[in-house]
């Protein structure tokens, strides 16, 4: 396997990513909070009686004191968990910045750990570099949670009721949602974006759509999704779920199309690409996750139901080999 550095017209396109972006943090309810960057991927924060919770950490310890500097602006109450959505790298790397008595995830994320952990570190590091601002502050080793379930998992932070639910796959099989029933609000991962391109090269295409009817059954009135800003209505949650579930259905039923008329994932990808282009373009991150959400998409239409792991040296051959017919 070639361990080439790709060219400058080979590039991920997440290199040309180098935007700071403005962050906002947002109240969502009398427990919730919002911390959001513009695309960039969403921390939620539950405020209970007694601690706090965090739900995804940013990339790295350093990119996590800021969310614990804004959360030191509202409470003083302990961080005591924190919640992992799924295990993709950019979402579990900053931790250990909180310092939490247990780190709580879905005994599917903590096996995909175990399992691709390690190559996913290295491959997201090399994909996104702005993501992981002083990537050096990363301790050794990977982020192991402390807590695991299996469906659903119910915590009490006093009289606040907070339910870990893992509804079904979609973003990756360990997808894992906070719930707050009292307040109606719902942090969603990255099973849910808002103008904001959902990576889907750990997905599962079939599932996702259900998955998110799941969520909708719930009927949130608010909603933190991975990425984009808070969706603080129930019209901006169906909106939400309704993007982010034509997105993966559209690009499914495409690439599907495609592999049983028995085209190579080249001509795939150009025509889905070109497809989705103009419905899709303005998202943030599209041009960077299509290449990943085509070749798993073609995979998962042709021979592989489960996500083959991602190295550094798969993305760069993959990401060469299609932009070519870019």
């Amino acid at each position: 396997m070639s361990q080439t550095a790709p060219t400058s017209t080979k590039t991920f396109a997440s290199h040309a990513d180098v935007e700071e972006k403005q962050v906002s943090f947002d109240q969502l309810s009398p427990h919730a909070w919002a911390y959001t960057a513009e695309g960039d991927p969403n921390t939620g924060i539950v405020i209970g009686d007694d601690a706090v919770m965090v739900i995804d950490t940013q990339a790295t310890p350093v990119m996590a004191e800021d969310v614990i500097r804004r959360i030191r602006q509202v409470t003083d109450k302990p961080i005591k968990y924190v919640l992992l959505s799924h295990y993709h790298a950019v979402r579990v790397l900053g931790a250990s910045a909180y310092r939490p008595e247990h780190i709580i995830a879905s005994q599917d994320t903590y096996d995909l750990i175990v399992e691709r952990g390690e190559q996913d570190k290295a491959s997201e590091i090399g994909r996104f570099p702005r993501l992981f601002r002083n990537v050096e502050s990363v301790p050794p080793g990977l982020t192991w949670p402390t807590i695991t379930f299996t469906g659903k998992m119910t915590l009490w932070l006093g009289k606040l009721e907070v339910q870990i639910l893992q509804l079904g796959r979609g973003h990756t099989k360990g997808d894992t949602v906070v719930w707050l029933p009292q307040d109606k609000v719902l942090f969603s991962g990255d099973l849910v974006e808002f103008d904001a391109t959902p990576y889907a090269g750990d997905a599962y295409f079939q599932d996702w759509p259900q998955t998110l009817d799941k969520i909708a059954a719930l009927k949130p009135e608010k909603l933190v999704p991975g990425r984009g800003r808070a969706l603080q209505t129930p019209a901006e949650v169906a909106a939400g779920l309704e993007g982010t579930r034509a997105f993966v259905s559209e690009l499914y039923a495409a690439v599907k199309a495609g592999a049983a008329a028995g085209r190579d994932l080249k001509t795939v990808y150009r025509e889905t690409f070109d497809a989705l282009a103009p419905k899709y373009g303005q998202w943030v991150i599209f041009a960077h996750c299509m290449p990943f959400d085509v070749t798993r998409a073609y995979d998962e239409a042709t021979q592989y139901p489960d996500p083959r792991i991602w190295t550094a040296e798969r993305d760069i051959e993959m990401w060469k080999a299609l932009e070519d017919v870019k």
